[in-house]
């Protein structure tokens, strides 16, 4: 039940997720497929639903032993920042040094409606800094240099 992930140049990943208002099997699916997609391959921290071409605010996330998914999440950033090399799902085979917050409290619902807070540093912490960032139709790009998005987009997007 995985699902084929939309490439960086998709132009629903540059869509705005619409907020999750049923909480139902449709929305538990959705949950399984992103999590069976998630970790489908090595290296996969982090999804999220628009990713799958599914435009909800959802995201599922796995590093290091904790794993989860939040619906409708907000996340509440710590000052502190680090620079870190970061990938895209969406952009296979490319790394790219990116300053994020270094921690990160998110709040959020379970497939089920019940209220979630995941509180993260580091690795996960970027994970779902990034993977939140997805259900504004922000790529990790946008947050580059203009001059270092144009060499990221030049590794990502490679001409035909």
């Amino acid at each position: 039940m995985t699902e084929p992930i939309r490439r960086f140049d998709d132009p629903v990943l540059r869509a705005v997720a619409a907020p999750v208002r049923d909480f139902d099997r449709e929305l538990r699916r959705l949950v399984k497929s992103l999590t069976l997609t998630m970790r489908a391959g090595a290296g996969r921290a982090g999804l999220a639903a628009p990713q799958l071409g599914v435009p909800l605010r959802v995201l599922v996330y796995a590093y290091d032993g904790a794993s989860g998914h939040l619906v409708n999440p907000r996340l509440e950033l710590s000052p502190r920042r680090i620079t870190a090399d970061e990938a895209c799902l969406s952009a296979p085979g490319v790394w790219w040094p990116l300053e994020r917050s270094y921690m990160v409290t998110a709040r959020g619902r379970d497939m089920f409606g019940k209220s979630v807070t995941v509180r993260a540093l580091g690795v996960l912490a970027r994970v779902l800094q990034h993977e939140a960032d997805h259900l504004d139709g922000v790529l990790f790009s946008d947050h580059l240099e203009a001059s270092e998005r144009e060499r990221f987009l030049a590794a990502a997007l490679p001409s035909e």
